[in-house]
């Protein structure tokens, strides 16, 4: 299971070291697309295929589902990690989620998010706020 939130730099070149704790989990290849919440998803190659097959069956009738598809889809791309564990972040995925020279990687069970470590920042102390009320609606429908 990915966990943890974990501050790193991205170079010059777009270049951003994978957290040690996340390496082993993730594999030699992943795969990184947009995220919701203007940041970038990351997954190992097996969850990514398991992602891709849900959206695969969502089928193609409604607008709604068509345009989610195109978002998470065809914004992918294979990345390779490097021998010292670091990814190349596409321009087009840097531009998205306005990372700057610090981002955020947080671990969220199946998949990594990377963030820009001043949104990140902001956006932890807003659901930090809401915590309990976020808990108590979970209990409601039985997930907690």
């Amino acid at each position: 299971m990915l966990i943890g939130e974990y501050t790193h730099t991205v170079d010059e070149k777009n270049r951003v070291s994978l957290p040690v704790k996340f390496r082993k989990e993730i594999g030699k290849k992943v795969v990184v697309t947009h995220g919701l919440d203007n940041c970038i998803f990351l997954y190992s190659i097996s969850e990514w295929q398991k992602v891709a097959g849900k959206l695969a069956e969502l089928g193609i009738g409604q607008s709604d589902t068509r345009g989610f598809n195109r978002f998470m889809l065809a914004g992918a791309v294979e990345v390779e990690v490097d021998s010292i564990g670091r990814i190349l972040v596409p321009d087009f995925l840097k531009t998205f989620a306005d990372l700057k020279e610090k981002v955020v990687f947080a671990g969220v069970h199946n998949r990594v998010e990377i963030w820009n470590s001043v949104r990140w920042a902001e956006y932890k102390k807003v659901i930090e706020g809401q915590a309990d009320k976020l808990a108590e609606k979970l209990g409601e429908i039985g997930a907690l």
